[in-house]
C-alpha cells in the first residue's frame, strides 16, 4: 500500500502538495519545514494538487512556497482540495492581467 502523504514546503504555507492521489476520509502525513503531522482528507484530491491544511477565507491570500500563489474564491476548509474552481491564481498574473478576484484588466 502506498503511504498518503503531502508535502509542505514553507511553515507559512497553508496548502501542501499530495505525492499521490488522497481519498475522501483517509489520513494524509504532512511533510517538510516541520515534525510530521497528519490531517484528515475530506475530498478527493489528484497527485500533485493541493490541500488545504487549515480553514482559508474567502478572498484570503494562499501562500505555497511561502510566496502568494492565489486568493480563495470561495472559504476553503482544512483538507479540501484547492485548485482553479476554489482559487484565483496569481503567480501567472504578476506582470500582466487583473491581479484580484473580479478585478478587470481594465481598471
Amino acid at each position: 500500500m502506498t503511504e498518503k502523504a503531502a508535502i509542505q514546503i514553507r511553515d507559512e504555507d497553508q496548502v501542501a502538495t499530495a505525492i499521490t492521489e488522497l481519498l475522501p476520509g483517509e489520513s494524509v502525513k504532512i511533510r517538510g519545514v516541520r515534525k510530521e503531522y497528519e490531517i484528515q482528507v475530506m475530498e478527493l484530491i489528484p497527485t500533485g494538487h493541493k490541500i488545504a491544511l487549515r480553514d482559508i477565507a474567502h478572498n484570503e491570500e494562499i501562500l505555497k512556497y511561502g510566496e502568494v500563489i492565489g486568493a480563495a474564491t470561495t472559504a476553503i476548509p482544512a483538507g479540501h482540495h484547492v485548485h482553479m474552481h476554489n482559487c484565483f491564481g496569481l503567480k501567472a498574473r504578476r506582470f500582466s492581467g487583473p491581479s484580484k478576484p473580479g478585478e478587470s484588466q481594465d481598471a
